[in-house]
């Protein structure tokens, strides 16, 4: 493809999606970023983008709303022309451990938005314009074993959703095969707080006990697997749902909050 590549990238302006923008820059290539306001955070990534020589744009909307979503695809198309990779960095994630019968309705709406809707609705908007390209690459974010719709105790809304999401991604993965689009799930392991903004060379020198690899996991691992799936190279590889994990198996049998025989 001799134009430059466009990547729109939603829940950009930190965490795994900053990361994997970055990598991008870094290739120079186009980055529109998304997050659900325009903000200092989203400031500081522009500013970041552009000093590695891409060109960048911010473009807010909250992509848990069909209308939103579809006028962040607009936008992006009006400006940049096209839109080669569509990355849903959108995720919502309750931290605390509760049962399925101790969210509220408000927490579950949110789950259920932010983790199925939003990758709904911003792969229906962009669809059409990689069609018409006869070329594109959709990324979701899932969670280790989500492929096999285990039972997470504590995180049940969650999981129900990017489990859903992982019907669509390889729905969606044969669908579009004839129209040269692959869709594939990334799903990280149990990668936190500073660390999704870290590079491999950061974690390398710190160990995990956990993690099988005895390291943490950083940005920088999930973001080079993306940058494989968005290759040209790489339109064989579709409908897959790929572990970053460091062999680390997230999922636990029973309720940590409320361990079996105790009282609820």
């Amino acid at each position: 493809m001799a134009e430059t590549r466009v990547a729109l990238l939603t829940g950009s302006t930190e965490g795994l999606g900053k990361m994997t923008a970055l990598l991008f820059a870094e290739q120079k290539w186009t980055i529109a970023v998304n997050s659900r306001r325009s903000d200092e955070k989203a400031s500081r990534l522009l500013k970041d983008l552009r000093e590695l020589g891409a060109e960048a744009q911010s473009f807010p909307g909250d992509v848990t709303r069909r209308d939103e979503a579809s006028r962040v695809v607009a936008e992006t198309l009006e400006r940049f022309g096209r839109i080669d990779v569509l990355v849903h960095a959108v995720g919502p994630f309750i931290r605390e451990r509760k049962l399925f019968v101790e969210h509220s309705g408000e927490e579950v709406e949110q789950m259920i938005h932010g983790n199925l809707l939003s990758a709904i609705w911003m792969a229906h908007a962009a669809l059409p314009v990689m069609r018409k390209q006869k070329w594109g690459r959709v990324i979701f974010f899932g969670f280790g074993r989500a492929g096999e719709a285990p039972a997470w105790p504590d995180r049940s809304v969650y999981a129900a959703a990017k489990t859903g999401l992982v019907s669509l991604t390889k729905t969606l993965a044969v669908e579009e095969a004839p129209n040269g689009i692959s869709v594939n799930m990334v799903c990280p392991g149990d990668i936190v707080g500073e660390k999704k903004e870290m590079r491999i060379r950061e974690v390398s020198r710190l160990r995990d006990e956990e993690t099988p690899r005895g390291r943490p996991g950083s940005g920088e691992d999930v973001a080079r697997v993306i940058r494989f799936l968005t290759a040209d190279a790489s339109d064989f590889v579709t409908g897959n749902i790929i572990n970053v994990t460091g062999g680390l198996d997230v999922i636990h049998p029973v309720s940590k909050k409320h361990p079996p025989f105790s009282s609820v």
